[in-house]
């Protein structure tokens, strides 16, 4: 365990041991997955095999975020469309909570790019990815990146169904058509974005909304924390080369709240460390959109919570996070 002091621990599991292991090690190993997702719903995940391929892409999405903002502006798009997300254009605390402060955070949001017969019951066909010309090295580096995450999600899936004693294929079955998000999240330094506003966050606290997130981070003193089922806040310890892995409000509920998708955020940017900039690269894993989350086999879990689409879920999540959703941004 990476943080003995806490209740929450978030285990460093090696991935490599899943993918070789035998009948019983992956038994062993299924335990201790589901513990770390029934008390943190985070985990730190080693031998997954990514090379240095996501520091490629973190430097080239720098030449981007580190463009004019009249450049970047060509490419601007708003919450769930693919483009760039300026400085402000999220705030995640909004959904279940009073309007905050927008987040101090650019992004570049990027799709699946799914077959154009792939049907998208319940939800309109994603836009096209848009790809920056003057970053001209990004759509490659992206694409090879992006497939290999999605090769670990896909084993992750099967991992998360042996942990619940359903066959290996089921989450599977219910997101081989999923519009899966990427997105490279710039968080400036606090010479470029000022003192934050009383309670304003890099991202300010909330949870995901699929069924999984494979976050690339880089440590910093403005970084990711966790809050406790008591209302604490702890760091999310960083391990070399780790992926951090962590469950979202679709898994949750299809659980019944076994597993926990526990709130989150990233702190401001650090005043002692006026030009920390941190870039990472998240892959958001969803259902497909016409799948129905309902309690899943076994009565599992220890709530319960009326079926729905993810199509529908997402849908309104977005609705409650942006900025621009018939609600002025505070701050």
């Amino acid at each position: 365990m990476i943080t003995p002091d806490t209740d929450l621990p978030i285990p460093l599991l090696d991935f490599s041991h899943w993918r070789r292991g035998s009948a019983a090690q992956r038994a062993v190993l299924a335990d201790q997955l589901d513990d770390a997702l029934c008390r943190s719903g985070f985990l730190l995940l080693t031998g997954h095999g990514l090379s240095d391929l996501g520091e490629l892409v973190r430097a080239e999405a720098h030449r981007f975020f580190t463009l004019p903002s009249k450049i970047k502006a060509r490419y601007a798009t708003t919450l769930g469309g693919h483009g760039w997300l300026p400085l402000g254009a999220e705030a995640n605390a909004f959904y279940g909570h009073s309007p905050s402060c927008p987040d101090l955070k650019e992004s570049l949001a990027f799709g699946r790019e799914l077959p154009t017969d792939t049907p998208h019951t319940n939800q309109p066909r994603p836009t096209a990815n848009v790809w920056p010309s003057e970053t001209p090295q990004l759509q490659s580096l992206c694409t090879r990146y992006i497939t290999a995450l999605y090769q670990i999600h896909a084993e992750l899936l099967a991992w998360f169904a042996t942990a619940l004693g359903l066959d290996p294929t089921w989450f599977h079955e219910r997101t081989d058509r999923a519009p899966h998000a990427f997105n490279i999240n710039h968080y400036p330094p606090l010479r470029d974005t000022g003192l934050p506003a009383p309670g304003q966050f890099r991202i300010g606290a909330h949870t995901d909304w699929g069924t999984l997130t494979i976050l690339d981070r880089q440590e910093g003193l403005g970084g990711l924390q966790i809050q406790t089922p008591e209302g604490n806040w702890i760091d999310v310890p960083a391990a070399p080369g780790a992926l951090t892995i962590n469950i979202g409000d679709l898994m949750a509920r299809w659980t019944g709240d076994r597993w926990r998708s526990t709130p989150h955020r990233v702190l401001p940017p650090p005043t002692d460390a006026p030009h920390e900039y941190l870039i990472s690269l998240i892959l958001f894993c969803k259902p497909n959109s016409d799948t129905v989350i309902a309690p899943l086999p076994g009565s599992i879990g220890h709530t319960y919570y009326p079926p729905i689409t993810a199509g529908d879920y997402l849908r309104e999540r977005i609705t409650q996070t942006t900025t621009h959703g018939g609600r002025d941004a505070p701050g």
